[in-house]
């Protein structure tokens, strides 16, 4: 008798089959430099003005190139990034309808603590900034449980020879 229990499902007919779909394609990566917010021209009442960036876009535009995340941006990530600049103009200049569509494109780079896990990126000087132990500073699991002993059952208050 081989063994207990219903037996397996047939492979062919499991929802899960852990296979993926495509398969995946490796790129070089090729890091590149952050551009500048362009000089460009926009209509206006028929006529041709220079567009002025807000200040407030300017300030952002350079925290994205001082962010850790710049380091893994190609050029298609900058030129996501540009385009999304534009309409962090526009939100800065009163346009509240580009709200939603701001936040989801600056989540696909990272823009906050919960973007950033969901990325799956993590800080590289955190693993080794506390010495290992942890984020309170405190001793290891390991070393505050290492006096433990296991009591076996019998007369109370008789500690095991361990």
């Amino acid at each position: 008798m081989a063994g207990t229990g219903p037996a397996p499902k047939d492979p062919s007919r499991r929802a899960r089959r852990n296979k993926e779909a495509q398969p995946q394609t490796i790129l070089r990566f090729e890091r590149a430099e952050a551009p500048e917010l362009p000089d460009f021209r926009i209509e206006k009442d028929g006529d041709l003005v220079e567009f002025i960036w807000p200040e407030r876009t300017r300030e952002w535009w350079q925290m994205w190139i001082d962010s850790p995340q710049a380091e893994h941006f190609g050029s298609t990530d900058w030129d996501f990034l540009l385009d999304t600049a534009l309409i962090h103009a526009r939100f800065w200049c009163g346009d509240l309808s580009v709200a939603a569509e701001l936040r989801l494109r600056v989540a696909k780079h990272g823009a906050t603590m919960e973007d950033r896990a969901r990325l799956r990126m993590a800080f590289a000087e955190a693993d080794g900034a506390d010495g290992g132990q942890g984020s309170s500073g405190a001793e290891a699991a390991k070393e505050r449980y290492a006096k433990l002993r296991v009591i076996k059952p019998g007369k109370e208050g008789e500690a095991s020879g361990g």
